[in-house]
């Protein structure tokens, strides 16, 4: 998600590296089954084979929950009553009348009992025992008030956050540092090891106690997990020979986890959490590929690692102990498996990792059978006896796909509170398939699946060695079967209704309708129609997707298992006047525009559908927001053609949103992302994460309060210092009630 103002050189979502020829639009066009076709008959009920009417029930149970969610449909919100909130620019947090939201754990807060408060002054010590930084996906666990696992406990429980990154400019975390930090190489091993600290996970124990919420600093429950954390490697690609390193001669297992984006949970108890832009944190020196000569060159450039590219932090500058040699990855070694060096260390990372919250010694597993790529969210289709599962992943790189895992076993609600919920993990996550998603321009869709034995001839780029390979490179085994190019996939999350699944596409700088096209530049297709010019401010000049949409598809049956599926877009992000013909495809209004949607989650209980954004496009005129929606179903819109002069492009677009069904819940502070949500199980409490307010100070200000884009959650009234945090909030509603209600 991270924006990374801070380091122009590396775009940590522009990597430019998905370099497949696969079909765009215009090449599969001729080919298309079209919907004038479909709408004057001209293939029997084509129809209902593409938008099948959805026979909608009560089921039990969220996408996202990790206990099944007890309400009925007659609980479900139908209509979105709180006053919307006005677009804003200042340095606070704004959220709907009637409702208090106030900061509850921030970075820095120690997590262990004796630890000193947090002085916020660059001064502070054991980092890998408070709260890390760049709050992002979360989730809550229940605890019984004598401490157990419960699926109904709203007054007690845990959150399991993600520590994505750090804000920083050019090298150094500069809030973290007294001075600002090292702002060239090599770095100090001191300031390395503040940095590494702060990334990861945590898990903080919450209570309410009289009515107020707050984090419990002594609880046995507290966990901090950082890149230095052993994981194990399970799945396909566990002791295989790409994740043989110096620190691991098996390939068993890795240190850590890093740049943890986006969440989801279990339907057994369990935190997964996506590994997204991991590949900026290693580099490779300028003859590395000469060195390798092997196809493992045609892998890391892949991944965004090409030979001579500096890394974000020079954290392999730090000194020449391990923990610093390893984000070094040439190949340095004479060994033919690089047992004695790191040339395969960052095959370590990219993986869905699942953590038992309950557990604070329990070992963080890998699970690739999941695939390997910029993980967000990781989020299952509604758990149903007898039936296979699926996990719903999105990579999130300009250009990137939208995968799918698919369970070898079926599912038993004895799992869903089980003895032990790793073992029960291991039951769903190491063993399944693996599938790519591909797009076509009549509404429907087709998932193919990932194994060596369905690679074509023709694909020559690189070749698979077996299912762990496929499972390690699955952007290579994607380009292999002509996935469909997506405009950044980021957090995706199942209705708890309709078990239609959600994705957010954030943006894409490099979409046009164009007939020629340069670089890393793709062309308009039908579920990525939007290309267009945008002026922020008085003179900056934005190209591309800018604005992104939430796309939304419906498995073929209403079965996880299914290979085919119906889509359409369920909202186009835009300015309320940007023209309807082009941009605003789904006539929002001035209370419910938006741009860039980013976190996205379907509250069990209610079933509101919370986007979030993570937006530099509309910022001169709004920080970013979280939004409260009311979805349809799949096919509830119909058909719009865009028209760019040579070029045009028929879309599906879902209904456009009444005033009470879309409108604008929470404003944060300056320089914000709104990003992480979670409930408890009655849906009266809500956590929602403010990561990086104030990223866009220079380091040079680090002194300089004043000159702070902002102080936030310092301004609310939140611990020591002024230097800007970032920070899990907590909302009630005044009444008591239940959120969006």
């Amino acid at each position: 998600m991270s924006k990374q103002h801070g380091a122009p050189s590396i775009d940590l979502h522009d990597e430019d590296s998905n370099t497949s020829d696969n079909p765009h639009f215009q090449q599969v066009l001729s080919a298309r089954l079209s919907r004038r076709s479909l709408l004057r008959g001209a293939v029997g009920s084509a129809t209902t084979a593409v938008f099948g009417s959805l026979a909608l029930s009560a089921c039990g149970g969220g996408g996202d929950s990790a206990t099944p969610a007890t309400s009925s449909a007659n609980e479900r919100i139908t209509s979105l009553t709180f006053t919307p909130v006005a677009k804003a620019t200042a340095d606070v947090l704004t959220v709907a009348a009637g409702y208090t939201a106030r900061p509850i754990y921030a970075l820095g807060d120690p997590l262990a009992a004796g630890l000193p408060a947090f002085k916020n002054d660059g001064t502070d010590t054991n980092l890998d025992q408070r709260a890390g930084d760049h709050h992002d996906g979360m989730a809550f666990f229940p605890l019984s008030a004598a401490g157990l696992p419960s699926g109904t406990a709203n007054d007690r429980g845990l959150l399991a956050v993600n520590h994505e990154a750090t804000t920083d400019e050019t090298l150094s975390s500069f809030f973290l540092h007294a001075n600002g930090g090292t702002m060239t190489l090599p770095r100090p091993a001191a300031e390395v090891d503040k940095e590494v600290a702060i990334h990861g996970l945590s898990v903080v124990e919450v209570r309410r106690t009289n009515g107020q919420w707050a984090y419990q600093q002594a609880s046995n429950f507290n966990r901090r997990i950082t890149p230095l954390t052993e994981a194990d490697i399970t799945g396909p690609a566990r002791g295989h020979d790409l994740l043989v390193t110096k620190y691991s001669l098996d390939g068993t297992v890795t240190r850590g986890t890093i740049n943890n984006c986006g969440a989801g949970n279990s339907p057994w108890g369990t935190y997964l959490s996506g590994e997204e832009n991991w590949f900026g944190y290693f580099t490779r020196s300028s003859t590395d590929d000469a060195a390798r000569g092997d196809q493992s060159v045609v892998a890391l450039n892949r991944y965004g690692r090409t030979q001579g590219q500096a890394s974000r932090h020079g954290w392999e500058t730090g000194g020449v102990a391990d923990q610093y040699a390893r984000w070094n990855i040439s190949k340095t070694g004479s060994s033919p498996d690089g047992s004695d060096d790191y040339r395969n260390e960052m095959n370590g990372m990219g993986y869905v990792v699942e953590l038992d919250p309950y557990s604070p010694t329990s070992r963080l597993k890998k699970r690739s059978a999941l695939g390997r790529f910029a993980h967000e969210s990781a989020v299952f289709s509604l758990p149903k006896a007898g039936q296979k599962l699926a996990v719903y992943m999105g990579c999130d790189s300009r250009n990137e796909y939208i995968y799918k895992f698919v369970t070898d076993a079926t599912w038993s609600d004895a799992d869903a509170n089980p003895t032990d919920r790793l073992a029960t993990g291991a039951k769903y996550l190491d063993q399944g398939k693996l599938y790519v998603a591909v797009f076509k321009a009549d509404g429907t869709g087709e998932w193919k699946e990932l194994s060596v034995a369905n690679i074509p001839a023709s694909y020559t780029t690189y070749t698979f060695a077996d299912q762990g390979d496929v499972c390690v490179n699955a952007r290579l085994a994607a380009d292999a079967m002509g996935a469909t190019k997506m405009d950044r996939p980021e957090w995706c999350s199942v209705h708890p209704v309709t078990g239609e699944v959600y994705f957010t596409l954030t943006n894409n700088s490099n979409r046009r309708a164009s007939t020629t096209l340069t670089g890393s530049q793709v062309n308009v297709d039908a579920a990525n129609p939007r290309a267009y010019t945008d002026i922020k401010g008085a003179a900056t000049s934005q190209q591309g997707n800018v604005n992104g949409h939430i796309l939304r598809l419906k498995e073929g049956l209403g079965d996880s298992t299914a290979t085919t599926f119906t889509w359409d877009v369920y909202l186009f992000g835009a300015e309320a006047g940007a023209a309807p013909g082009l941009i605003n495809l789904s006539n929002l209004t001035s209370d419910q525009d938006f741009s860039s949607p980013d976190g996205l989650w379907f509250s069990p209980k209610t079933g509101i559908c919370w986007i979030q954004t993570d937006d530099g496009a509309y910022t001169d005129t709004t920080n970013c927001m979280m939004l409260a929606g009311i979805p349809g179903q799949v096919g509830d819109g119909g058909s719009k053609t865009l028209n760019y002069g040579t070029v045009s492009v028929t879309t599906y677009a879902g209904k456009a949103p009444a005033a009470d069904k879309l409108k604008r819940f929470l404003v944060g502070p300056k320089d914000c992302e709104i990003t992480g949500i979670c409930e408890t199980p009655d849906g009266r409490t809500m956590f929602v994460n403010i990561q990086h307010p104030g990223e866009s100070t220079k380091a040079a200000d680090v002194a300089d309060p004043s000159k702070y884009t902002s102080q936030w959650p310092a301004n609310a009234g939140y611990g020591a210092g002024l230097r800007p945090r970032s920070a899990t909030i907590v909302i009630t509603k005044n009444d008591g009630g239940v959120i969006g209600s």
